[in-house]
C-alpha cells in the first residue's frame, strides 16, 4: 500500500522524473491492471503517451476520447502523480456535479484505481457555494415556515453552530447539498447561499457549511475536485479576494484537467457576469449614510437609490420572458442608456468622495473597503453594459427579488491573460472537443494559442449493440403517447432527454394522468445523485432530465433506452441571441454545432461498456430533418432507421 503524498515508484537522484514515470505507467496498463481483470486498451496506451508529452513540456492538450477509451484512468494517474512530484494538488475541473460524483462515488474511478493499484488517494471536493446551506437563510426561515423539509435540514445543522460558545476544534464539515437528498430544487434554492450573499460581512461566515469545506479541501496533497463554474469563480475572484485579505477559493495547483471540458467556455461566461440587484446597492448605501459623511456624500446617495429605483423599474417594464431559459430578454432604450450613463457617472463622483470622507471622518476600514469594492464592481459592469457591443445583458427574477446580470461577450482574453498564461500542463479530456477532427473552434474561444491535439475512437461495437430510431413529431401530445408506447415497450429502464425544463414539464404534466408499472424519475424533486442512484438500484425505472446530456455513467440493465425528446439547439436567450448576432450564417456557427455536440453528448448515454446495449430514440420536427439529416448522420455512432 503506497502512502499518499508518496510516489508509487523511486526516483533517484541520477534518474528523471518523466522517465520513471513513462515505465511506470506502462507497468500499469499492461501488467497491474489486466492482472486484476482490466482488459489492455491501445486506446490508453496511445493516451497515456501523448498526455506525458503534455506533462514533461507544460502544454495545452485536447484529449478527445470515445466512451469506453478509458481515458479517466489515464489522465487521473498522471494528475495524481505529478501532483506528488510537484508537491501540489491536482485539479480535476468537471463540468457539473453529476460528473463529480461520477469521480468519487462508491465503486467510481477513483475508487476503482485505489483498489487494483493499492494507492490512497487524497481527494477533496471543492464544490460550487451554492451546493451548502446558507444558515442566514435558513434560520429566519425556519422559525416562520411549517415546511417539513425545510425544518428537517434545520434540524440537522449541528449544534455548534448556533451555540457561540463553542471552540472552533468542535468544528465539522456539514451544510453539503448531499447531505439533505429529499429536498427538492425549487426549495434548496430558498436556504442555499445565492450570488446577493454578502458573505464577508455575515456574522455566521466562521461557522458556516461553505467555510469549513473550503478549508478542508486546501489542504488536499493529490486532487481536489470542482465544477468548471467554481473554477472560474476562482479565476474571476482571485485579485480581489487577495485585495481584501482573502484566501483564492482555490489553492495552487500542479496541474487543471477540465473534464467534459467543450463546456468551458459557456462556464468561464457565467464566471465573469456581474449580477446586481436592487436591495444589494440600496443596502450598501444605506449603510455608508450610516456612517459620519459629508451633506455632500448624502445628497449623491440619495440621487443614485432614486436614478437606480427608478431605472430598475424601467428596464423590468422591457423584460420579455424566453422559453427555454430563466433570462428575460431587455430591449435598451435611448432612455434607459441615458439613465445608465448618468448612474455611472454618480457612482464615479461617490467614489471620489468615499476618498475625501474617509480622510476627513472616522469611519470603519473595513466598512470603507466593502462600499469601494460593490461601487467599483457597480461601475464596472454598467461600463460594459454602455460600451458598444461589448456586453449582453439579461433580467433574471424569483420570488424574492429581480436581477440584472452583465456579462462580457467574449471571455477568450481574460483566459488567455488569467489561465492559459500560465506554465503548467492543462488537459481537456471530452469525446466531443473537435469537429471533424478540427480543434480550432474550441481553442479560439477560451483564448489558447498553441496546443497539443488527439482523437481515438469509441472501441465499442455500435453497429451490434446500439439501434437508432428517427420520429417525426407532429403534434405533442400525440409525440408524448408515443414516448409512453416506447417506456412501456421497454418496461421503463430508460432516460428521457429533454431540451428544456419546460419541454419536461409539459411530458410530466401528460405523464402524470397515464398509469405507469414502474416508476418515473424527474430531475429537480431530489439531490441529483439521490435521483440517479435511485435510477440505477430500481432496474425498471425512467429518469426524466433536462440536465444529463452529459456525465451521466449508468452501465448494465437499469439503463437500455435513451429517447431525445427534440433536438437540442441552444435557448434563444440573450446569451445564444447575441453570439447568433456575431455570426455570418448563426445556423450554421452557432445552433447547428451546439446542437451536434450535446446529441453524441446524449446518445452516448446508453453504451457504457461492452455488455450494454440498447436503442437511441430520436425525436425532431419534419423542419429540422430536411434541414440538419445529413450533418446528425455524420455524426452519430451508427445509421439512423426513420418510422413512417
Amino acid at each position: 500500500m503506497s502512502k499518499t503524498s508518496a510516489l508509487p515508484f523511486t526516483v533517484s537522484k541520477t534518474e528523471n522524473f518523466f522517465d520513471r514515470l513513462g515505465d511506470y505507467i506502462g507497468d500499469v496498463f499492461y501488467d497491474h491492471l489486466p492482472e486484476k481483470g482490466y482488459e489492455l486498451r491501445d486506446e490508453q496506451i496511445f493516451m497515456a503517451f501523448q498526455l506525458e508529452q503534455a506533462f514533461k513540456n507544460k502544454r495545452t492538450i485536447f484529449a478527445e476520447a470515445g466512451v469506453g477509451t478509458g481515458k479517466t484512468f489515464v489522465y487521473l494517474l498522471y494528475a495524481i502523480n505529478y501532483a506528488r512530484y510537484r508537491r501540489k494538488p491536482a485539479i480535476i475541473s468537471c463540468a457539473d456535479e453529476t460528473l463529480i460524483e461520477q469521480l468519487v462515488k462508491k465503486d467510481g474511478d477513483i475508487q476503482k484505481l485505489e483498489e487494483a493499484l493499492g494507492l490512497t488517494i487524497d481527494v477533496r471536493l471543492a464544490k460550487a457555494r451554492e451546493n451548502y446551506v446558507c444558515i442566514k437563510k435558513l434560520d429566519p426561515l425556519a422559525n416562520k415556515t411549517d415546511d417539513e423539509d425545510i425544518l428537517r435540514v434545520h434540524d440537522e445543522i449541528p449544534d455548534f453552530v448556533f451555540d457561540t460558545s463553542s471552540t472552533m476544534k468542535s468544528f465539522e464539515r456539514y451544510g453539503d447539498r448531499k447531505e439533505y437528498p429529499w429536498v427538492p430544487n425549487n426549495k434548496w434554492d430558498k436556504i442555499a447561499w445565492d450570488p446577493l450573499q454578502q458573505c464577508s460581512t455575515c456574522d455566521w461566515r466562521h461557522r458556516s457549511g461553505q467555510t469549513l469545506n473550503r478549508e478542508y479541501y486546501r489542504h488536499a496533497t493529490d486532487l481536489i475536485i470542482c465544477s468548471h463554474d467554481f473554477y472560474m469563480e476562482h479565476v474571476w475572484t482571485k485579485e480581489s479576494r487577495k485585495r481584501e485579505g482573502q484566501m483564492p477559493l482555490l489553492p495552487e495547483a500542479s496541474t487543471v484537467v477540465f473534464d467534459e471540458g467543450h463546456l468551458l467556455e459557456f462556464a468561464a461566461q457565467k464566471g465573469l457576469t456581474y449580477r446586481y440587484n436592487f436591495e444589494t446597492l440600496t443596502n450598501v448605501l444605506t449603510g455608508y449614510m450610516g456612517q459620519d459623511v459629508r451633506e455632500e456624500s448624502l445628497y449623491l446617495v440619495e440621487d443614485i437609490l432614486a436614478l437606480n429605483d427608478e431605472w430598475f423599474e424601467m428596464l423590468g417594464e422591457t423584460a420579455k420572458i424566453v422559453e427555454g431559459s430563466n433570462r428575460q430578454e431587455l430591449t435598451l432604450s435611448k432612455e434607459t442608456i441615458t439613465m445608465a450613463k448618468t448612474l455611472h457617472n454618480k457612482v464615479q463622483k461617490l467614489l471620489e468622495e468615499l476618498v475625501f470622507d474617509s480622510e476627513l471622518f472616522t469611519i470603519d476600514e473595513y466598512h470603507v473597503t466593502i462600499i469601494e469594492e460593490y461601487l467599483e464592481f457597480f461601475s464596472y459592469g454598467l461600463s460594459i453594459l454602455l460600451k458598444d457591443d461589448e456586453g449582453i445583458f439579461w433580467m433574471e427574477e424569483n420570488e424574492n427579488t429581480v436581477s440584472l446580470v452583465i456579462m462580457p461577450r467574449l471571455v477568450e482574453d481574460v483566459l488567455k491573460k488569467e489561465v492559459f498564461s500560465q506554465k503548467m500542463p492543462f488537459v481537456f479530456s471530452s469525446a466531443t472537443l473537435s469537429q471533424g477532427g478540427d480543434f480550432s473552434y474550441l481553442a479560439g474561444s477560451l483564448g489558447i494559442e498553441t496546443y497539443d491535439s488527439f482523437s481515438v475512437a469509441s472501441p465499442f461495437d455500435y453497429e451490434n449493440k446500439m439501434k437508432l430510431k428517427g420520429h417525426i413529431e407532429t403534434i405533442s401530445n400525440d409525440k408524448w403517447k408515443q414516448i409512453g408506447e416506447q417506456l412501456a415497450e421497454a418496461g421503463g429502464k430508460s432516460l428521457v432527454l429533454f431540451s428544456s425544463v419546460e419541454e419536461m414539464d409539459e411530458f410530466r404534466q401528460w405523464a402524470t394522468n397515464e398509469k405507469w408499472p414502474f416508476a418515473i424519475l424527474y430531475e429537480g424533486d431530489r439531490e441529483i445523485s439521490e435521483t440517479v442512484r435511485q435510477f440505477q438500484t430500481d432496474q425498471s425505472s425512467v429518469l426524466c432530465a433536462h440536465h444529463l446530456w452529459e456525465g451521466l455513467d449508468v452501465p448494465g440493465e437499469a439503463l437500455t433506452q435513451v429517447i431525445i425528446s427534440s433536438l437540442p439547439f441552444p435557448p434563444k436567450d440573450p446569451v445564444f441571441k447575441a453570439k447568433r448576432n456575431h455570426a455570418d450564417d448563426p445556423i450554421k456557427e452557432v445552433d447547428a454545432p451546439y446542437m451536434l455536440l450535446r446529441l453524441r453528448q446524449g446518445i452516448g448515454r446508453l453504451i457504457r461498456n461492452s455488455e450494454d446495449y440498447g436503442t437511441i430514440h430520436l425525436w425532431m420536427t419534419e423542419e429540422e430533418k430536411q434541414k440538419h439529416q445529413q450533418h446528425i448522420a455524420e455524426v452519430l455512432p451508427v445509421e439512423i432507421n426513420w418510422t413512417l
